[in-house]
């Protein structure tokens, strides 16, 4: 099975490449699930069709979900959503309200992983394309095996034979279902932990990012691709859509073809040697399998877009006692002519009469540039804790 994620700010067209990446996938003979993790659903209105929160056949070999929240705790997880239910009851909480705050944070981004985790348990697709949420919702999504199994440790510490054996007899005079729906906690986290393995196979799932010709746009997708090779997942492409033809140079358009110039000047020296993708803008708003299908051309051509197209980790991050060290693939870059700076989460290096700059995790903040040297082609970059 091959997954593929596409993320990337809100806005950029992630549901449409990712649409049109499925179709392509499907009509290459590939049984294809595209499916969205974004709580703002539009894969209906791309595909032109109508979904549910069960796959819903669209074409031969090709089938769409769009998840509902609420369907997959009482798929998933009912003890679990039973104690949560019980509990606001007991506590007074009137039956609606607490049907709406039996959904914790982070639960839209666990039902995910729970249905990813069975559709390759199951092995019923070739392929499954993740339609993400923008870029933040995605990292959340990505690190949270860690932090639910973290949170289970911190808050329920040492405490498993107690509330299983306690939990049965709660459960008898209470109606609480504590027990199960510890159990349940436990069994959700081993899924997460499973899926995340998958995630972090390079030959299953690629990650793809998704930009715009914009500085804001260009700028979030720097972080991301920061993160996720930080957290060690592959990165495979960067696509760049909505770019302007040059028949638009003359006219309105002629400032913004000039920073669309600059922007993918600075998308291929920023993410080189990932390759670099990129869609025209049609002129029309894009929706329905014929149009999908012309976008789908024009990102893969002939080649067959659940390839792995890049595997190779352009960024890496070792811990060390006292610092963090930082490894950064600089192709092309000789080693006299450039000087490194920091400021805040950010290292900017400036190379003859140019500048890149490089966004790090938030907690870089707090660090402070010890030293760098360079290695062709690797920049190594020491950053000392407080």
């Amino acid at each position: 099975m091959r997954i593929i994620l596409f993320t990337g700010k809100g806005g950029t067209g992630k549901t449409t490449i990712a649409a049109a990446t499925a179709l392509q996938s499907a009509r290459k003979g590939h049984k294809t699930l595209v499916m969205s993790t974004d709580p703002a659903h539009s894969l209906a209105d791309a595909l032109n069709v109508t979904l549910g929160p069960e796959p819903v056949e669209i074409e031969p070999n090709l089938f769409g979900q769009e998840f509902d929240v609420y369907y997959s705790m009482k798929k998933h997880w009912g003890n679990m959503r039973q104690l949560m239910l019980a509990l606001f009851r007991f506590r007074g909480v009137k039956n609606v309200v607490a049907e709406e705050l039996s959904v914790l944070p982070g639960m839209e981004e666990a039902s995910a992983f729970l249905w990813i985790e069975q559709f390759y348990r199951e092995g019923k697709y070739d392929t499954i394309i993740i339609d993400s949420a923008p870029t933040g919702e995605t990292l959340t999504l990505l690190s949270l095996p860690q932090v639910a199994q973290s949170w289970l440790t911190k808050a329920i510490p040492g405490q498993k034979f107690a509330i299983k054996t306690m939990g049965a007899m709660v459960r008898k005079v209470t109606s609480i279902p504590l027990d199960k729906g510890y159990e349940e906690l436990e069994n959700l986290f081993e899924k997460l932990e499973r899926v995340q393995e998958i995630f972090l196979r390079p030959e299953v799932t690629s990650i793809r990012i998704i930009a715009n010709p914009e500085r804001m746009v260009v700028q979030e997708a720097k972080r991301a691709y920061t993160y996720l090779q930080m957290y060690g997942y592959n990165v495979d492409a960067v696509i760049v859509n909505r770019i302007l033809p040059e028949s638009a140079r003359k006219g309105w358009f002629s400032k913004y073809l000039e920073g669309q110039d600059k922007y993918l000047e600075e998308i291929h020296e920023s993410f080189s040697p990932l390759p670099i993708l990129k869609v025209g803008h049609l002129g029309e708003e894009v929706f329905g399998l014929k149009l999908l299908e012309k976008i789908g051309e024009q990102v893969y051509g002939s080649t067959d877009p659940t390839e792995v197209l890049h595997s190779e980790s352009p960024f890496q991050v070792k811990e060390a006692k006292e610092f963090y060290e930082i490894s950064i693939r600089l192709p092309f870059v000789e080693e006299e002519g450039f000087k490194l700076e920091k400021f805040g989460d950010e290292l900017v290096l400036n190379i003859g009469n140019r500048r890149r700059n490089i966004f790090l995790p938030r907690f870089a903040n707090f660090l402070k540039l010890e030293s760098y040297h360079f290695e062709k082609p690797w920049l190594r970059v020491k950053l000392k804790k407080a």
